[in-house]
This record gives C-alpha cells, structure tokens and sequence, in this order.
C-alpha cells in the first residue's frame, strides 16, 4: 500500500479518438462534436469526451498494475475531471494503491482500491478516479 506507478505508455488524444467515441456511445454533445458550437463556449474549441478519457486514463494503468490478475472490476468512486482534455493533448498516467484486503466471500481473491491520476503534456491534472477490483491472490 501507498507504492505508486508511474506508467511508461503515454497517449495522444486525437479528434478521431473523440469523435469515434462520441459517435459510438451515441452521444450528440456537441461539445464534443461541433466546432462552431464550441467557440461560443468556456472552451472556445471542442474538448474530449471525459468517458474516453476515464477508459484511457483506465487502459494505460493495465499492463503494470492489473494484467492477467483481475477477476473484475468492482466499481469506480470520486471520478473527477478538475480540467478538459483538447485534441493533441499527451496523457500520462500515475496509479496510487491506497488499500488491499482479502474477499470475504471469493476464497483466493481479495479487493485492491487503487487511485489513478492523470496529466497532460503541461503536467496539469486532468482525471483522478478511484477504481476497487477484484483481484486473484497469490497461491
């Protein structure tokens, strides 16, 4: 507990990544979708859709923390976005285990709470989220 990963993958947001996930989801925000819309706004340009950001920011913390161990995902809790996410933005990803302990009803597998914190290329955070697993235990 506490031990904290920095993450080697790093990954750039293109318009495709935003736009084909936004299409696929079937959501019609046009934050996400209509430039013109969006110059009108807060952001002056389109911003990426924060469920792609979360699966990202998700997906980039696999390979050293959960690959080949998880049973499931339990749930998500404090899902936060202090700031947007633009097309061309490069995130990189920190993840915090903040707590483990063994499943009271699934012999050989226990629950692991970890924290993933997200950054743009300007090192401003833009996504933290807890995320509670079900984990297999070591024999």
């Amino acid at each position: 507990m506490g031990e904290v990963v920095q993450h080697a993958t790093r990954r750039t947001v293109t318009e495709m990544d935003n736009v084909l996930f936004s299409a696929l989801t079937h959501n019609p925000q046009p934050l996400h979708l209509d430039e013109e819309y969006c110059r009108e706004t807060i952001w002056g340009t389109r911003i990426v859709n924060s469920l792609f950001t979360l699966g990202l920011v998700v997906g980039i913390s696999v390979a050293e923390t959960t690959l080949g161990t998880t049973v499931a995902n339990l749930g998500f809790t404090e899902v936060k976005f202090p700031a947007p996410v633009r097309h061309g933005d490069t995130i990189h990803v920190e993840t915090e285990i903040l707590g483990k302990r063994e499943s009271r009803s699934r012999p050989g597998t226990g629950i692991v709470e970890l924290e993933h914190r997200a950054f743009n290329q300007a090192g401003e955070l833009v996504c933290t989220c807890r995320r509670q697993a079900l984990m297999m235990m070591q024999p």
